[in-house]
């Protein structure tokens, strides 16, 4: 099996979970143990500073970095918060997956948002997608999802409502004229 970490998992015209539908989901781990992933084009209902008020974190009231949405991460573990950046040393509790790609779960990241420490872009979600062993291979299988090595520029330049449309032109196809069940017998 190859793994897809540092994968972007674009969802197919044939996932109707309302959730997942045109998501694209950044692939933190994958094993034979199962996946587990971050929707980083899904807004939550929320804002980074709602977030951190709730959090009773103190902030720079005037940074721009701050008032762009939380991101519904996934249906697991919604209470867990999960901060896509690009690599940076000094946090507790973080995950190098690319040269160009880090992710951090601990605190410390959330009280330095906005102040120079903070990383110079980042998307925070709140919850995580998650498959159990074989699952995401089946889904796979099953048309529900394709796999490309993921673009720091898609998660850090691109606006939230054009991150399906970027990861699906990496395709090298229009992904909209895929038929379901293509490709199997």
């Amino acid at each position: 099996m190859q793994s897809l970490q540092n994968h972007f998992l674009i969802a197919t015209p044939t996932m109707n979970e309302p959730l997942f539908k045109r998501s694209v989901t950044y692939i933190c781990e994958h094993s034979d143990e199962g996946a587990m992933g971050l929707i980083v084009n899904q807004p939550a209902n929320l804002n980074v500073t709602t977030l951190l008020d709730k959090l009773e974190i103190v902030y720079p009231a005037s940074s721009e970095s701050l008032k762009g949405p939380v991101f519904q991460g996934g249906p697991v573990g919604q209470e867990r918060g999960f901060v896509i950046h690009p690599p940076q040393e000094n946090w507790r509790s973080s995950l190098q997956l690319s040269d160009d790609i880090m992710v951090t779960t601990s605190r410390d990241i959330l009280e330095a948002l906005g102040s120079s420490a903070a990383p110079p872009k980042f998307i925070l979600t709140l919850g995580y997608a998650g498959w159990e062993a074989g699952q995401l291979e089946q889904e796979l299988a099953e048309d529900a999802w394709l796999a490309i090595p993921a673009a720091a520029d898609i998660l850090f330049n691109t606006p939230t409502s054009e991150r399906w449309q970027k990861a699906t032109e990496m395709l090298g196809f229009d992904v909209s004229q895929l038929a379901p069940g293509l490709g199997h017998a």
